[in-house]
């Protein structure tokens, strides 16, 4: 092996440790950010929902989180935008999550055709 293979290789090494070094830092800035998100979204749910629906809305979360995190955002919009009465209870949040459901609710139709095997 030469030197200059030697130095091909030193400076190779140092170019892939500044790549995952630019990586984790962007990994780390991305997380924080998220983490960042979630808890404005945190706060602003809690002044919104009574600790009722929090909590209900809490465990949608962990069976629908699609559905838990449309609702959140939504819920969101419409308390800035100032079109929804604040606090709200868990019986408005029920009334919610059913037009929801009922928006989502997809009719199935089954046929059975006969093959004549008779």
């Amino acid at each position: 092996m030469s030197s200059s293979d030697e130095y091909e290789d030193q400076e190779l090494q140092e170019l892939l440790r500044r790549r995952a070094e630019v990586e984790s830092k962007r990994a780390a800035e991305e997380q924080r950010r998220k983490a960042e998100l979630e808890a404005r979204k945190e706060a602003i749910l809690r002044v919104i929902l009574t600790p009722e629906a929090r909590q209900r809305l809490n465990n949608v979360k962990l069976v629908r989180p699609e559905i838990a995190s449309s609702l959140e955002d939504q819920l969101i919009a419409l308390a800035q935008a100032g079109r929804i009465q604040v606090p709200i209870t868990d019986d408005e949040l029920k009334e919610l999550l059913a037009q929801i459901a009922n928006q989502n609710k997809k009719d199935f139709k089954i046929q059975i055709r006969e093959r004549g095997w008779k």
